[in-house]
């Protein structure tokens, strides 16, 4: 039997007590698609990490064609012909395309008009529509990430690592990529690929490798399974989706927020947002779909009064708050989970109690001769983690001692209690697990069917439409068109969060 052509036997990596992975084991041959898939902390990106030599394994052993190989570095990796695209792009946004994928790889008096037209025939080569001159800082987020593909076939790359590929691409540009990895593979490269959603895997995958708790706990032929057992494997049992119920639009419900043609703008620069306008009604889940750095981030500060308008107008259960502090919308009845929750969300040192009463410290009833009372707080907190079903030891435990997805769930916990009015959600389940994005998904469900209203930012498709009863689609901080639930297809919606308009549409 010929060796495969990358295998991993055995492989254990551990930081300080805790365990990323155990005994992995694992091959991947010529031509192959090889999907890791699992929840996160499952170890995937730590085992691909070791396999391109950005980690040592403590255990275990690396084989490429049946020889052991010492990967001690991301050089001996490339050496190899071993490249990895991380989730996160290592471009020089100053520099043009072609330096940034010559960096590193020329040496002495550089011919650029060469590099340039070898970098231009490669990208013809694989389909790609690249403007070698260009500033990457021009570039969209999708024709960025063929460029960091480029970087790794002009080291001749035959074994490409892809770490959650299509986190910040439209529907259309994630078909692309998919087009590009069949063709790779068929020239005999293969490609790992790092991900957690199921239809890509399915979509791709010649096989998939399943990770749960840093151990392997499935090899499986994509043609002798499918994502109701894939998604059984990943968390240990199975998923109930939360399901949304059509709305009764016989009823005429009442608009709880209003938003007139806000624009955000700094003096001599281009507007951040323009002409934004929508109303949420009660029981009702509005949708903001686009691709990450559309002005979504900062639609969200706006209403939440953490950014200024310089025109236009937000109210509120009919009562204008535009110049109303963040403390002000609170008391109204406004709850926000911001986009990044290390940053905004929470203070990791301090206990989920303490995190719980951050925003309503100044209320009352937390206040007991003139202290914190703080058998009330714990009792509230202990009562939200049952609700939740947070895994932690109790309320006295630290932030920074749960996972994301358990994070996560304390900020909704207390944002939706501060939310009576409106619930403001920016990408809520970003880099949960699906078990995590489903409990969320049932719980901002439960708050619509009470009669709250929802905003709900989110750059997953699948998100949007499973839970929003009308959608907008931002693109370059303005609205392409807001519609109905069953008015958009996932072709269409990928075309407007790209900028294409058809005639007699806005």
């Amino acid at each position: 039997m010929e060796a495969p052509y990358f295998e991993l036997r055995n492989v254990s990596k551990y930081f300080a007590r805790v365990v990323a992975n155990k005994d992995i084991s694992f091959s991947i041959g010529h031509g192959e698609v090889v999907a890791l898939l699992g929840e996160n902390g499952a170890g995937k990106s730590t085992v691909m990490k070791i396999l391109y030599g950005l980690y040592k394994a403590d255990e275990g052993q690396i084989f490429m064609e049946g020889k052991e190989q010492k990967i001690n570095s991301p050089k001996d990796a490339m050496a190899l012909g071993i490249s990895m695209i991380q989730q996160h792009f290592s471009l020089v946004p100053a520099h043009t395309v072609t330096e940034n994928i010559i960096l590193g790889n020329v040496h002495g008096k550089i011919d650029y008009e060469a590099c340039k037209k070898t970098v231009k025939n490669l990208a013809q080569q694989y389909g790609f529509d690249i403007p070698v001159d260009a500033k990457v800082s021009d570039l969209a987020v999708g024709v960025q990430q063929k460029v960091e593909i480029l970087k790794a076939l002009y080291l001749d790359a035959k074994l490409l690592i892809m770490d959650e590929p299509t986190a910040v691409l439209t529907p259309q540009e994630s078909e692309k990529l998919m087009e590009f990895v069949k063709n790779y593979t068929k020239k005999g490269n293969s490609v790992i690929f790092i991900t957690h959603k199921l239809k890509e895997v399915m979509e791709v995958a010649d096989r998939i490798v399943v990770m749960r708790n840093g151990i392997l706990c499935g090899n499986l032929n994509s043609k002798e399974t499918n994502e109701i057992e894939l998604a059984r494997k990943m968390i240990g049992k199975d998923i109930v989706p939360a399901e949304r119920k059509k709305e009764d639009t016989k009823q005429e419900k009442e608009v709880k927020l209003k938003v007139n043609r806000i624009l955000v703008q700094k003096k001599g620069e281009l507007p951040i947002l323009h002409d934004i306008s929508f109303d949420i009604k009660a029981g009702e889940i509005f949708g903001i779909a686009g691709v990450s750095g559309n002005g979504q981030d900062e639609l969200c500060e706006v209403i939440s009064g953490a950014r200024k308008v310089t025109e236009g107008e937000i109210l509120l259960n009919d009562e204008d708050i535009t110049k109303l502090s963040i403390q002000e919308r609170i008391e109204k009845g406004m709850g926000y989970v911001p986009v990044d929750r290390h940053r905004d969300a929470m203070i990791m040192n301090m206990t989920l109690s303490e995190n719980m009463m951050l925003k309503t410290s100044f209320n009352k009833k937390w206040k007991k001769h003139g202290l914190i009372d703080k058998t009330k707080l714990d009792a509230y907190t202990k009562k939200a983690i049952e609700d939740y079903m947070i895994k932690a030891p109790g309320p006295d435990a630290e932030a920074k001692g749960l996972s994301g997805g358990n994070q996560q769930k304390v900020i909704l916990a207390r944002e939706v209690d501060n939310g009576k009015e409106l619930l403001i959600l920016n990408q809520p389940t970003r880099g949960l697990d699906l078990g995590a994005i489903n409990n969320i998904h049932t719980a901002v469900l439960e708050e619509r069917n009470k009669g709250k209203s929802v905003l709900l930012v989110s750059t997953e498709l699948t998100e949007i439409f499973d839970l929003c009863d009308r959608i907008a689609v931002i693109y370059k901080g303005g609205f392409m068109g807001i519609y109905n639930h069953d008015e958009l297809t996932t072709g269409k919606i990928g075309l407007l969060m790209a900028g294409y308009v058809r005639e007699g549409e806005v």
